[in-house]
């Protein structure tokens, strides 16, 4: 084995590197925002164990370091192609990218949100009192962002 030269062929290796990527980001994208906002330890351990199960289909055979770098090279430069991709053009950003969700609107929560959300009333007090307020009455409109944090609006 050399150190630089990778141990399957590189095609394979960009494949590989290919799939698992887009594998990666339709599973987070069906998540929804809550995963990404506000991660509970129990989250932290599921994201270290997928990304140790997904290590050997990114790798296959190749422990190489130009096998590494090569992989690591083809989703930085995917990923580099997405964010173009989604800035440039808006029905693309709309399947890789959630759009807010309103949670409170007019003083008024929308339950069915919250659930499809999956976040609980507990979970949503709770962001609401980090955010200064103790009643949902109090605000005109609460949205939950595509990074999974809250908006508040007074």
């Amino acid at each position: 084995m050399h150190l630089w030269i990778p141990d399957i062929p590189v095609a394979e290796k960009l494949l590989r590197s290919v799939v698992v990527y887009g594998f990666l980001l339709a599973s987070f994208r069906v998540l929804g925002k809550r995963q990404l906002g506000q991660m509970t330890p129990f989250d932290l351990v599921v994201l270290l164990i997928i990304s140790n199960v997904v290590q050997n289909a990114l790798i296959g055979n190749d422990n190489s370091l130009g096998g590494g770098l090569l992989g690591a090279a083809a989703i930085l430069a995917l990923n580099s192609l997405v964010a173009w991709v989604t800035f440039r053009f808006k029905p693309a950003r709309r399947v890789v990218e959630h759009v807010p969700t309103i949670l409170v609107r007019h003083g008024r929560l929308i339950k069915e949100n919250l659930d499809r959300e999956r976040l609980s009333l507990s979970e949503f007090h709770a962001a609401l009192r980090r955010e200064g307020v103790v009643t949902v009455s109090e605000v005109r409109y609460v949205l939950l962002e595509q990074d999974g944090h809250l908006s508040v609006i007074r």
